[in-house]
This record gives C-alpha cells, structure tokens and sequence, in this order.
C-alpha cells in the first residue's frame, strides 16, 4: 500500500513539490534528488495527491503519467482546475508522445520529461519551475500594487528597492576592522560603478557570489535583474539552453519557446559561476555572446540583441589553465578586466566570529532553536579550525551544534570530532610555541604546561570534566582546583 509522506515535517523555506508516481521505488529516487533543495511530499495515485494538496502548500506538482485508475494528464487536468497556479510537469515512459500532446495543452502543463531523466535536468526544470511560480505571484502582487495610487506605488517601489540594496550590500560580507576582506570590498566598490567585466577569484565558499551581489547594487545597473548560473552544474547542451535560450523543438523535452538567462539580465548583471569549468566548445559561444552583446537561442535562425554586466568566479587558476590550453586566453581577457580575489577563512580568522554569529541567527531561524549563543571555548574551537570548507563548512557545523544543543548555549561539546581534534592541535602547537619562548624559571613554565595539559584534556574529552579528570589521574575536585587556578572554567 502506498502511502502518503513528507520529507521534512517542519515547516520549511524550501519550494514544495509533489511527486505523484505509484512506484514506491521511483518515488524514494525522486525523493532523494529533490530533497536538498526542496519540501517533498509523495503520492501513489490521484485520490492520494489530492488529499496532500488540500492538506499541503504545494507550488510544483511531478506527476508520472502512467498510473493504475487516474492518467497522470488527466489528474493534471483536475489540478489545473482547482490549484490553477500550480507548475504542472509530467514524465512518461512512452517513446511515442503523440497521444499525450492534446492532453498536455488541456492540462495547462508547463513542461514534459522522458524517462530515463538525468538528476541535474530534473533538478534545473524544478528550480525554474519554482523561479517561475515565485514569479507568477510577483505579478499578482504587482497587479494589485498597480491599483493603487502612482504616488504610493512610487514609495513601496522605493523602499523595496532600497531593502534590497541594504541586503545585497558590501556589508553583507561579514568582517572585522583588519580583514584582507576590507581591501577587496573597497577595490571592489570602486570599479563597480564602471562597465568594467570582473572576475572573482576563490576557494569554494568564501563568498564570491556574494561579492558579486555586491558590485552589481553598487553599479548604475542596481535596478535591474542579477541573475546566476553556475556553469559546473549542467552539461553544455542545458547549459547553452539555460544562458541562451531554446525555441519549441530546439531538442527532446523542448516543448515551448525558453528565455535564456541573457535576456533576462537584459539592462543588470549575469553572474557566471564556475566559469573555469565549461569546455573549450561553449567557452566559444561564451566569448562570441560578451563580445558582440549577441546570443543565439538553440533552434533560432536569428541572434537578438542583449546589454548585460558579465561577472565571473572560479575557484582555479585560471593563468594556469591558459598555458596548458584548458581555458581560451580571449575569453579570459574579456571576462578580467578587474580581478578580485577572496581570501579563504583560514586567512582571515578575525572574521570567524562575526561570521559565526551571523550564521547563528540564520540557523536559529531556521531550526527555531532559542540559543543565546557561544560559550567562549566553543568560539576559540571554532577560530582554530581551519575551515577546508570555509563559510559552506562553517554554515553545516553551526546547524549541527544547534540540532544537537539541549540548553541555551553552543559548547565545545557540541563540536564535531574534527573540529575539536583539529582546534586541540592548532591550540597545542600555539601555546607550545608560545611556551617556548617564555623567560621564566621552571615552576612558571611546568605551570603553562600543566595549564595546556589540561586544557588540550578537555578538548579531547568535548569538555566532560569526569572523562578528562580520568584521563589526567585527578578527582573532580581536584580538576576543578586547577580549571579555577589556571582560568580554564568554561563560560
């Protein structure tokens, strides 16, 4: 018997889509695609559906087409009826279409799939899917703001322009007053209001997009659109179809006309991320597209016309990348003009805490978790780590300690083991150096150690003082003598 379920039940920020399939084993595969990025709720048939869509704030509807009693077209068809602004997709296991296309117009549905479907198409129709069911209720909203008078719809276009620039800022890239970070926003906010390409250079998760954000709201073009691909993602042919566009039967699945991202950051900024990851095929149409302000959409005769801010990143070396003939030497010209590079967070540990903290009210947002905050060790743990992850990694440890906190504080105990074996390292090889170079006598210098001793006991031991006292051969008593003498009490 199938059952309904939902991935997550909490409520989430996430798009929800509904997968309808009477396959058990297809709708666990579906499940485990979408679940990073959306609320999944599954169904095994029509009657089953339709109770979560009663139930349940539902924005995409995934249907099979063929399932026993009700035709996946034919329950579309209900849901147009009752849910008209719901994104309608089916997929079907039938070579020939020809008898679903009346149905698929009658249905209202938005786009067709043919199995077997790759996880990154299935995963980009979605995404769209949710972009265009956001925008749908944009326009709704924009239909009622039109109703009233010119001069207070000037005033909340106003503000919400304004509240978008105070989010998208430079001040979004959290820093302390010595950050190398400072010298990048400040060269940064100096070229933006140029029409000059950028590339931003970086690890993984140090913030490039969010520099670009940044660029893009400090320019002339700050009221226009900001769009992002990320160029790794997809493989050439989607990718083309993503930036560029398709016409109606450019390839199998292209049942409608398709706006490319280009067009749609006709007048603002394209952020292209990743760029170092394309192949030296579409790195061609890439250059020809940012060279002649022209693109072609897959399946047209004819090129259009576009005025768009180019802002790349890449996390490779891309001079390197030139000399060995990975990455075209024209392209790269053309997209650095200005060359910014973020540094990673383990050269900047003076921001970890403003980071830290900035994640921690995003987390408790999300988790609806009631924390004060950070104990002063847990803190120190965290500006000892070296972050191979950066901010991404940063991010996933903070939400764990906050799915695992029972009190109102996050402790060193909450850390994951390599973060505390990491920091206890970072923090002995430190203070033993530290030691070494002391001028005192013996008794002042057994006293440091016996200090980091056990200090480094604790971290091991995720602050159980029974554990640690055990390992150092001393009673509870006795470790709290010295937790009190060498001012190691945890906060």
């Amino acid at each position: 018997m199938n059952s309904i379920t939902s991935a997550q039940a909490t409520p989430s920020s996430l798009p929800a889509v509904l997968v309808v399939d009477d396959e058990v084993r297809s709708q666990e595969v579906l499940r485990r695609t979408l679940e990073e990025d959306f609320t999944v709720f599954t169904a095994g048939n029509a009657e089953e559906a339709t109770r979560v869509m009663r139930r349940e704030f539902v924005e995409i509807v995934l249907c099979d087409q063929r399932m026993p009693g009700v035709s996946g077209v034919e329950f579309l068809k209900q849901v147009r009826l009752e849910w008209p602004d719901s994104v309608r997709i089916i997929i079907s296991g039938y070579t020939d279409a020809e008898d679903l296309i009346a149905g698929i117009n009658e249905a209202g549905i938005w786009q067709y799939l043919m199995k077997p479907w790759q996880p990154e198409q299935l995963l980009l129709i979605l995404k769209r899917a949710a972009e265009l069911y956001r925008l749908q209720r944009d326009n709704q909203r924009l239909s009622l703001e039109l109703k009233d008078s010119p001069a207070a719809l000037q005033h909340r276009v106003a503000v919400k322009r304004q509240a978008a620039r105070a989010r998208s800022g430079f001040e979004r890239l959290a820093r302390a007053p010595g950050s190398p970070v400072n010298a990048v926003c400040e060269l940064a906010a100096r070229f933006a209001p140029h029409e000059l390409a950028v590339l931003v250079t970086g690890e993984s998760g140090t913030g490039k997009e969010l520099l670009a954000r940044a660029v893009h709201y400090a320019s002339a073009r700050s009221d226009k659109a900001f769009v992002v691909e990320n160029c790794a993602a997809l493989p050439d042919t989607l990718l083309e179809s993503e930036l560029f566009g398709h016409k109606r039967g450019a390839y199998t699945g292209a049942f409608e006309d398709r706006i490319g991202l280009f067009q749609q950051a006709d007048g603002g900024t394209i952020f292209l991320d990743e760029i170092g990851e394309t192949s030296a095929a579409f790195q061609v149409k890439l250059l020809r597209a940012l060279q002649d302000g022209e693109i072609r959409p897959l399946g047209s005769s004819r090129p259009l016309s576009v005025n768009v801010r180019a802002i790349a990143a890449t996390n490779r070396d891309l001079e390197d990348d030139m000399r060995v003939g990975r990455f075209r030497e024209d392209l790269y010209y053309r997209l650095a003009a200005v060359t910014l590079h973020l540094p990673a967070l383990r050269e900047r540990p003076a921001d970890i805490p403003l980071i830290a903290e900035g994640l921690l009210e995003r987390g408790r947002a999300q988790l609806k978790r009631k924390v004060k905050g950070f104990t002063r060790e847990a803190m120190a743990c965290l500006c000892a780590y070296r972050w191979p992850g950066n901010v991404r990694e940063l991010s996933n440890e903070i939400l764990r300690m906050l799915a695992l906190v029972d009190g109102e504080w996050l402790g060193a105990d909450l850390l994951s083991p390599r973060v505390l074996r990491a920091a206890g390292e970072e923090t002995q090889e430190r203070e033993l150096s530290l030691l070494a170079g002391l001028d005192g006598g013996l008794r002042e210098r057994m006293d440091q150690l016996e200090a980091l001793l056990v200090k480094e006991a604790l971290i091991r031991n995720r602050w159980n003082k029974t554990h640690a006292a055990a390992e150092l051969g001393l009673s509870r008593v006795g470790l709290r003598s010295k937790l009190s003498r060498y001012g190691l009490d945890q906060a």
